[in-house]
């Protein structure tokens, strides 16, 4: 069964941005795909089973920019 989560991440400004959250948070372990949505900032992932939070923070301040509190 997949899952699919939306995330917010801010400081994104452009395509670069889009594709840097995109690689680190795809190399998840039951990543299998992942849309964002630049103007919101929304990040949808879907996935085997349900991410751990503090995962996809890792993922995304490793690329350089922050998840949202939600």
């Amino acid at each position: 069964m997949l899952v699919t989560t939306t995330y917010t991440v801010t400081g994104m400004t452009c395509t670069h941005c889009v594709q840097a959250v995109t690689s680190e948070i795809t190399e998840l372990p039951g990543v299998s795909s992942v849309r964002v949505d630049l103007a919101s900032g929304a990040v949808t992932v879907t996935s085997e089973a349900p991410l751990a939070e503090d995962a996809v923070r890792a993922a995304v301040d490793e690329a350089g920019y922050e998840l949202a509190d939600a």
